[in-house]
């Protein structure tokens, strides 16, 4: 029972970071193109990153990317130590990308840990059934047993989106912008200015709003997992599918992640909104509008995608319309090691953190 309510808390705390750490993806231009005042703007953001509970709860009615996310790892080998690992992982590389201000993925980063925890769990058991001998660990069907322990598919699935929604996001925000620049060509700058200012809050709600609907729902299906495990292990406040997921673990998921949000994250709020390309009102509302629309899609799709990615191909859109200068390609080169890199590296650690773990809960 401790160990549940410790990964409850973590998995919280991780939503609280996801929530400071993305809090960029959609105020960044609002606040570069001084719409609102950071202050302002992240208030802004956490206040529909909270209205979409409700969007989800009420509207869509229910919580597929959480759904998706709880199966990452097949059932019968989740349990509750390798589920603490893939947390405590997650939290470490989101941190740490933080600090360096790389706005890397919160997604990818839960659900590398989960997997590479998973990996490793399975890995270890079945190297210790072999023998335990420094060959059954480095044996080639020991590592497979625990990959086996993992849905390729989804993961691969998941993988996949790294590279197809930034393209899906460049791809919507590049024909906005031409067509905004073309509706608008006769206009007056400075009343066009006036205009898109007051759309960017638009925009901006409507991209926080896929940012709670997304986000939060991987925290969800973590606590799920959990809890599911927790039912096969006879505790009374266990569940036997995502779908009985109780309410305050949702409430609570927004609650935390719009809380997160109006804490800021002022490093990425500069990469995001001035290092790749500088963002007008007109552009902001393009890309805001298209990372919003990438993520109804996904969400649509219960796929399980980062709102960093997106709003990031998104800018790159409205910045390549300019002119493809415009946009700070060794900036992206950066970005995009570092999104590559989180699936694995969170993995790598989790297997690591994952082994430290089972010296004191086995």
């Amino acid at each position: 029972m401790a160990l549940l309510i410790t990964i409850i808390v973590l998995a919280l705390v991780f939503d609280f970071i996801n929530g400071f750490h993305d809090a960029a993806n959609s105020i960044a231009t609002i606040v570069t193109t001084r719409v609102l005042t950071p202050f302002q703007a992240v208030c802004w953001a956490a206040f529909f990153n909270f209205i979409a509970f409700f969007i989800a709860k009420d509207l869509l009615g229910g919580f597929g990317v959480a759904d998706t996310v709880s199966k990452t790892v097949i059932a019968e080998f989740v349990t509750l130590p390798i589920i603490f690992a893939g947390i405590i992982a997650a939290i470490v590389w989101n941190l740490f990308t933080w600090w360096l201000g790389l706005p890397s993925s919160s997604s990818h980063t839960l659900i590398g840990g989960f997997a590479g925890a998973a990996i490793m769990g399975g890995w270890s058991k079945a190297a210790v059934a072999m023998g335990g001998g420094m060959g059954d660990w480095f044996s080639a069907e020991a590592f497979m047993l625990g990959v086996a322990t993992i849905k390729q598919s989804v993961i691969l699935k998941i993988a996949c989106f790294i590279f197809l929604a930034p393209l899906i996001g460049m791809f919507i925000a590049t024909i906005l912008s031409m067509f905004i620049h073309w509706i608008c060509i006769k206009a007056n700058p400075h009343k066009a200015s006036k205009w898109f200012k007051h759309l960017q809050l638009l925009s901006s709600a409507l991209f926080s709003i896929g940012h709670g609907l997304n986000d939060a729902q991987k925290v969800m299906g973590i606590i799920g997992a959990a809890l599911i495990v927790s039912y096969s292990m006879g505790m009374d406040y266990g569940i036997s599918s995502i779908s009985e997921l109780p309410i305050w673990v949702a409430l609570s998921c927004h609650i935390v992640i719009a809380l997160g949000t109006m804490s800021g994250g002022w490093r990425i709020v500069r990469t995001m909104g001035t290092r790749i390309t500088r963002v007008t009102p007109l552009e902001g509302v393009a890309a805001e509008t298209a990372g919003a629309m990438t993520l109804y899609l996904m969400e649509a799709l219960k796929i399980p995608v980062s709102t960093t990615h997106t709003i990031t191909g998104a800018i790159m859109g409205v910045g390549a319309t300019k002119r493809l200068a415009a946009v700070r390609w060794g900036i992206m080169k950066k970005l995009l090691v570092a999104w590559v890199l989180t699936i694995p590296v969170s993995g790598l650690l989790a297997a690591l953190i994952y082994l430290v773990v089972r010296l004191f809960l086995y």
